[in-house]
Parts: C-alpha cells; structure tokens; sequence
C-alpha cells in the first residue's frame, strides 16, 4: 500500500499561506530534503487552492534546471480535490470524483511510490479524520508572519501523533515528521 505524506511549510506562529518566507531558508539542505521527498513519490495530491497556486507557477519553471523540482512538479500524476474544478489545464491531473475519502483510499491502494501532499487545509483535515494520511513533515520556519494560521484548518481535528524524525538544519529551519499514533 502506497503511503500519503505530507509536507506543509509553516511559521513559527503556524502560517502556512502564501509562504514566500521559505525563500531565504531554502538552500542545499532544504533542496536535498525535498529531492529526497519527490524521489520518494510518483503522485501528488491537492486541494483546488493548492492546485491553482502551484498551476499558475510550475508550469514556468524551467525543467532543465533540476534545482527547480520544476520536472517533478509538471510531470508527475497530479490528483485534485475539487468539486468546482472541472478541466484542470495542468499536465498529468486529473480531479477527484465523488467521496475524497473513497477516492483517496483507492489511490493508497494502488501499486507504485508515496503520494504526496503539500499544504494544509480542509482536504488534509478530512484525511487525517479518516486516518488516511501515515506522515506529516512540518517544515518549521524561524519567522513570524502574523497572518491567519493552521488552526483554522484544524478547528474540529482531533488526533495524536508519534515524532519518527527530526532535521534541523543549519539555517533554523526544522523538519519534525509525524505518523499517527497508533490506536489500540
């Protein structure tokens, strides 16, 4: 069964929106740890706000580049969790019909690497209800943003979890991932 991560950007007063401030931080080791995430996956998953950011950037970075990831991100099977997108215009992505948590379930179950998942919103929180997402990497930033955060997101998930690892980097940025605690 394939995994579902995700992989969420977030300030130290827990702003994940529009997160321009990854900018200064994102340097050989936070390149390495995202190549080491994509190698990892051959599919990504989204909701419409996250698609419709990435799809207006990715699709102009340059693919030659491999400092980009812009091959990954425009290449790989995308999946989107829309019920208002109805002809996606991104290479390779197709929208999600009917239940996302039957949807998603089909998905984990078929062959092949991780399914990805950046941001964090109502599609993550509806599958970490379900106990459908095995891992969450906070990429912590040392800013303080001061804008709407996480817990908007959040406000009627309850859930536990185990720390399996920990990257601090040299820039202050720290990756802790999570996997759902176990229930017994």
């Amino acid at each position: 069964m394939r995994k579902l991560i995700n992989s969420t950007y977030i300030t130290l007063d827990g702003v994940i929106d529009n997160p321009m401030w990854t900018m200064p931080y994102f340097d050989e080791e936070a390149m390495g740890l995202a190549a080491e995430q994509t190698e990892a996956a051959d599919a990504m998953l989204m909701g419409r706000a996250t698609y419709d950011g990435f799809s207006s950037v990715w699709p102009n970075m340059d693919e030659s580049d491999p400092t980009t990831g812009a091959a990954f991100f425009n290449n790989v099977k995308k999946y989107v969790a829309s019920t208002t997108l109805t002809n996606p215009t991104w290479k390779n992505t197709e929208v999600l019909q009917g239940d996302l948590v039957e949807a998603v379930t089909a998905l984990k179950a078929q062959e092949g690497k991780n399914i990805i998942q950046y941001g964090f919103g109502s599609v993550t929180a509806e599958l970490i209800k379900a106990g459908l997402v095995d891992e969450v990497r906070f990429w912590i930033h040392p800013v303080l943003e001061g804008g709407p955060s996480l817990t908007v997101a959040l406000s009627d998930v309850k859930a536990s979890f185990d720390l399996v690892d920990t990257r601090v980097h040299k820039s202050g940025v720290i990756v802790a991932s999570y996997a759902p605690k176990a229930t017994a």
